[in-house]
């Protein structure tokens, strides 16, 4: 991109030449340069901004006016002001915009120590009011930001005052006068300087001195600029806006916290590797910066927290980082699905992530859509933050399919073949995901399901709105496209997500009932796959089920030194006991107190009287638990010695909410047809420590058995299957009993 800064300084240089020569050696006053004159930045289309300070003399009106005058005379746009010192300090201490310009003041020519006076006056003044000013500042700014919008974002965005423009780099110099932060850094700077010259061949193109970038200029601007096309403008546009937008965020929580009562800041632990400290996340001092999903799980905490992740924490994690290996193992893939799941929170995670090229590391096929725009009315975003956007809306609709994580993912890369090739950027989109879904360590079968979404992430809404539903081949045709109700679950609630981060001419009420009807026939016509089978044990847990009373292992099948190293699935607790009624949720409760954090869990009855558990977890914090304490504390629940209730509840006291992170309820569906011999009960639920406790617990009042169960964390979402049975080990047909189920464990999750 051209630069030009040797335009700007020597039409600066020329006109404080002139200026001064208008000025000449009149004692008592001085000629200060403010705004963008002041700065040096002055663009073609620029104001002069000057202030006239003066000693009080008489006849400073008619002095002023053999100024102004010929600037007028010359065609120049002017800004001025006539001031004393006492009067520049009265007026800022009521005006923001006058305290702003008058921080930033450069002499043009006159007396330096009125200069002075004044600016070490304001300064001074500006420091001493912080505490009330800075709101004041900060309400003026966001006001601006909701009139104006998001500039990264916008089709016709106003350089200077929208959201991540040229204006909030003025605003956080002024915050930072106030040394309640320190200054932002240097990438702050490039971003401004680029944003500068995009004004200035604005200016140039144009002629005239407006700040909106409008389309029609779009092309020509970029052509004065040398770049290769308006994508590159339009691209350059967002990056820098990003840059700033990110900074400035950081500037204003800091505010914030300052501005709060003053508190001893303590540390509370988040995740394994992260606490919070001083309303951040942070990392952890034991974190291991060796494991590569480390700036994935950092998001993942810090979205479920509701906090954003410190600045100093995010440089680490880009210093320390040296890549995923191919495939990724499953600790990223999982902390990948629990950002994601995280909803609306996990974007600013996502942008710190961004903000320091991390995510384009971790995904470099993410290249190909970063700031790219969209130069659509309809699109809000450019693609890479639409992506993101889709994927925080499809958490919202985790409950409605059988594999969340594959929706979070598919949402997530749906458009990723918007590259500019000019293809169709479905079948661009399906040839990028099968290589990029089995990097990050999915299965074959998942990568073919990942694929089709992506191929036919638009068949749902094109064919709705213009195929005739009532014509059998459309929805044969739907159907062989989809190829199994797990697809077509995935790509409705994708359309939706799809539409609600793209605008809201995206969606509307005719369009959703055309989608539900489509999605009724087609599901119709792909009915047929076989149900959920019931898990069965294998032949080392059989013969382990032959132990009498009561045993717990405690295996890892991949540990490098200790268990924060571990970048495996887990660890593998399995338990033997009697088989009685409640034995599932009980040993559940007692992993939970030993804050093992539960992934998948399945019980098989024996003949020989004894039931074997096998759970996988991972602990929350640390090392994990010694398997004699969890035996010991197993046996203590069996006999009625140990009340797990009073000592999960009053853990649950102490664990933090989650701050500005919306939970969707739980869901409790009946899954009919899946078994001839149970009732499968399905739960979903946010994970959390003792959920399959509290869940088993209701089936225990009820006197219901679980005669199988699969349990299932798919990033942040339990998904919970249970094969229940009565008392006579028969399917629970008594309706009101059912509700009751319902109703009772909704009540247990809260």
């Amino acid at each position: 991109m051209r630069s030009f800064a040797d335009e700007r300084a020597a039409r600066v240089a020329e006109l404080d030449a002139w200026l001064a020569g208008l000025v000449g050696d009149e004692p008592g006053v001085a000629l200060l340069a403010v705004g963008s004159f002041g700065r040096g930045d002055l663009t073609p289309g620029g104001d002069l901004d000057l202030v006239l300070l003066h000693d009080g003399r008489d006849d400073i009106g008619e002095f002023a006016e053999k100024i102004w005058y010929p600037v007028w005379d010359r065609g120049l746009r002017l800004d001025h002001s006539v001031r004393t010192v006492a009067e520049a300090r009265d007026v800022a201490a009521e005006d923001i915009k006058a305290v702003m310009g008058l921080l930033r003041t450069r002499l043009i020519a006159g007396d330096p120590k009125l200069a002075e006076e004044v600016r070490g006056a304001v300064l001074a003044d500006w420091r001493a009011a912080a505490k009330t000013r800075l709101p004041e500042l900060a309400r003026m700014t966001r006001e601006r930001w909701e009139r104006l919008g998001e500039l990264a974002f916008l089709q016709e965005g106003d350089l200077k005052d929208a959201h991540g423009g040229l204006r909030d780099v003025h605003v956080m110099e002024a915050v930072v006068a106030t040394w309640v932060v320190p200054p932002p850094g240097p990438r702050v700077k490039a971003a401004y300087g680029r944003l500068l010259e995009i004004r200035h061949a604005l200016h140039a193109v144009t002629g005239r001195s407006g700040d909106r970038l409008l389309l029609q200029e779009q092309d020509p601007v970029a052509d004065h600029l040398g770049l290769k096309d308006v994508y590159e403008l339009l691209g350059t546009v967002a990056e820098c806006a990003r840059t700033i937008t990110y900074a400035g965020e950081h500037v204003w929580r800091h505010v914030e916290r300052q501005g709060t009562s003053p508190s001893r800041s303590e540390r509370r632990p988040l995740a394994d590797g992260f606490v919070e400290f001083a309303g951040e996340t942070v990392l952890a001092r034991d974190a291991d910066l060796a494991d590569p999903s480390l700036p994935l799980r950092a998001a993942a905490a810090a979205a479920h927290a509701g906090l954003p992740l410190a600045p100093a924490t995010v440089e680490q994690l880009a210093k320390s980082f040296t890549g995923l290996p191919d495939p990724w193992p499953e600790r990223a893939r999982t902390a990948l699905v629990s950002l994601l799941g995280a909803g609306p929170a996990a974007i600013g995670a996502w942008e710190a992530l961004d903000q320091a090229s991390l995510v384009v590391r971790m995904i470099p096929d993410w290249s190909r859509v970063r700031n790219r725009p969209q130069r659509n009315a309809v699109h809000k975003y450019t693609v890479d933050r639409h992506l993101v956007e889709a994927a925080a809306r499809a958490a919202g609709l985790t409950r409605e399919v059988a594999r969340p994580d594959l929706l979070l993912v598919g949402a997530l890369l749906h458009d990723i073949g918007k590259d500019g090739s000019g293809r169709d950027h479905s079948v661009v989109g399906a040839e990028y995901t099968r290589p990029l879904a089995a990097r990050l360590g999915f299965p074959p079968e998942d990568v073919d399901i990942l694929e089709r979404v992506v191929l036919h992430h638009l068949l749902l809404p094109d064919t709705a709105t213009r195929r005739d539903l009532d014509d059998p081949l459309t929805i044969e045709t739907a159907a062989k496209a989809v190829g199994s109700p797990v697809v077509l679950e995935l790509l409705h609630a994708i359309a939706v997500a799809d539409a609600g981060a793209t605008g809201p001419a995206a969606w509307g009420g005719w369009k959703a009932r055309l989608i539900d009807e489509l999605v009724r026939r087609t599901d119709k016509l792909l009915q047929g796959d076989a149900p959920p089978r019931t898990p069965e044990p294998t032949a080392g847990q059989l013969a382990l089920a032959r132990h009498d009373g009561v045993a717990v292992r405690v295996s890892s099948g991949s540990v490098r030194g200790s268990w924060a190293k571990h970048t495996g699935g887990g660890l593998t607790v399995t338990v033997v006991a009697a088989d009685r009624q409640g034995l599932l949720w009980q040993a559940a409760g007692v992993l939970a107190l030993h804050r093992l954090v539960l992934r998948t869990a399945r019980t098989f009855s024996h003949g020989g009287g004894n039931a074997v558990i096998e759970f996988t977890a991972q602990p929350e914090f640390g090392s994990p638990p010694d398997p004699a304490s969890i035996e010991a504390d197993l046996r203590r629940v069996l006999a009625g010695r140990l009340d797990v209730a009073d000592r999960l509840e009053k853990r649950a006291a102490s664990v933090r909410n989650r701050r500005g992170v919306p939970v969707a309820p739980p869901k409790v569906n009946l899954v009919e047809e899946a078994s001839q011999t149970a009732t499968v009960v399905e739960v979903r639920a946010s994970d959390r420590p003792g959920l399959l406790w509290r869940i088993g617990r209701v089936f225990g009042e009820l006197g219901l058995h679980i005669r199988a169960a699969k349990v299932d964390t798919l990033g942040s979402e339990a998904v919970d299957v249970f094969y229940v049975v009565d008392g006579e080990g028969l399917p629970v047909s008594d309706q009101a009993v059912l509700a009751d189920v319902q109703e009772r464990i909704l009540a247990a999750l809260g």
